[in-house]
């Protein structure tokens, strides 16, 4: 087996994840470190990194990656002992195969294109609420605290039905959760024990006094399903549901605000003057600026295989697919590195964001896809229309960036506005 704490990982020239510090903690910064598309142009793409736990096969081009995300014979769940986020065990994204199918059929009706444009106005009421509340409050504001976080949180939380006295709880909970390495294990650990009880009880509640929301449809059709998978799906959904959509909508509008597009000194002012290329624009940005971390979902060969570039991957290595390095493949895209607003067709949602892998691909591909895209052009649509004179407050270069964090982007966004 590859994956050990073998002595000869140290002499693997390339430590991962590559924004790694001395210390050990992983620091990405906006920009996709350019060691990726060094590695993704030579020979296969894939080379031998070293972990903390071994080595690792990490995959860069996109062929590849896709070829990696469909192949049943690269396991998620048994890639788990080797993963940087603690306490994935029995959830949608630890799962394969047939327990996978069962839990995912619980809940996928409810996020397909159709069940979010039905929910469109709801996005739309709960975004213009918590814009209003930052507003009201006056410049310079916190984007994220102020209107990015409350927002996708208050709409995760409403969809599943959790009590809004109990929320913040959430918020504490999810950010232990997902700080995998600024916090210790144990710390990790009661966090997630603590959300993992508190839901425990809540479905068993909604089993006995169903209340028409989510979870209560989830305690009662997920019944035959052991309690870990039960209790773990919306935990997933909350987790996965707000910190990505909140940390892509200020990302997003940091990119919009600080890069200049087709002779416009910003995209923002750019997307004032084209409101029509907003959907365009969110779906390029996806695909640059994804806020999931790059490669925190590998896979364990059960086989060897052969990829479409030639690699070979042994049975027993674990394998890190890079979907951020995939998204720059030039094989797949098209002048990767210059932004294109135009680059997808937006005649086809489903098939423009699925084009790209910020969501992943495949059976583990983010199910929740579609309500995150929808709610991210949402408020990028409100900013513009109600801010039209947006602009950071600080310079770009001091947006502080989370650290050993399972989701990228800033962890505050000063902005103001006149």
């Amino acid at each position: 087996m590859t994956v050990t704490n073998d002595p000869a990982a140290a002499a693997c020239p390339i430590r991962h994840p590559l924004d790694q510090g001395p210390d050990g903690v992983n620091r990405p910064g906006l920009y996709l470190n350019e060691r990726y598309h060094e590695i993704r142009e030579t020979d296969t793409g894939v080379v031998e990194v070293a972990r903390a736990n071994g080595t690792a096969k990490l995959v860069t081009r996109y062929d590849d990656v896709t070829a990696v995300l469909r192949d049943p014979r690269l396991s998620r769940e048994q890639a788990l002992p080797f993963d940087d986020v603690v306490g994935l065990e029995g959830t949608l994204l630890g799962l394969d195969g047939a327990a996978h199918a069962a839990v995912r059929s619980l809940v996928k009706d409810l996020f397909t294109p159709r069940a979010v444009a039905a929910r469109q106005g709801d996005i739309e009421r709960c975004a213009q609420a918590q814009l209003q509340k930052m507003i009201s409050k006056g410049a310079p504001a916190d984007l994220l605290a102020d209107f990015a976080l409350p927002f996708a949180l208050e709409l995760i939380c409403d969809l599943l039905g959790l009590p809004e006295a109990d929320r913040a709880d959430f918020h504490r909970w999810s950010e232990a959760f997902l700080s995998h390495t600024s916090l210790s294990p144990e710390e990790a650990v009661a966090s997630g024990l603590a959300m993992f009880d508190y839901l425990t009880k809540l479905l068993a509640q909604r089993r006995n006094q169903p209340a028409g929301d989510l979870l209560s449809r989830i305690a009662a059709d997920g019944a035959h399903l052991p309690e870990q998978q039960l209790v773990m799906l919306p935990i997933v959904l909350i987790v996965g549901g707000w910190e990505t959509t909140a940390s892509s909508i200020g990302t997003f509008t940091q990119v919009l605000l600080t890069h200049g597009y087709r002779g416009d000194d910003s995209a923002y002012h750019y997307l004032l003057k084209h409101p029509d290329e907003i959907t365009g624009a969110i779906t390029e940005l996806e695909r640059m600026f994804s806020t999931a971390a790059a490669d925190a979902m590998p896979r364990y060969a059960t086989a060897d295989i052969t990829l479409p570039s030639g690699a070979q991957l042994k049975k027993g290595e674990l394998v890190i697919p890079s979907t951020d390095a995939a998204n720059y493949d030039p094989r797949a895209f098209t002048d990767p590195h210059t932004m294109n607003f135009a680059r997808f067709d937006r005649a086809d949602v489903d098939a423009t964001i699925e084009r790209h892998l910020s969501f992943g691909y495949g059976i583990h591909h983010c199910i929740g896809r579609h309500l995150g895209h929808a709610e991210t052009i949402t408020a990028i649509t409100l900013l513009l229309r109600e801010l039209p004179t947006l602009r950071l407050a600080v310079p770009a270069e001091e947006v502080p960036r989370k650290v050993g964090h399972a989701v990228g982007g800033p962890t505050h966004l000063p902005v103001t506005w006149s």
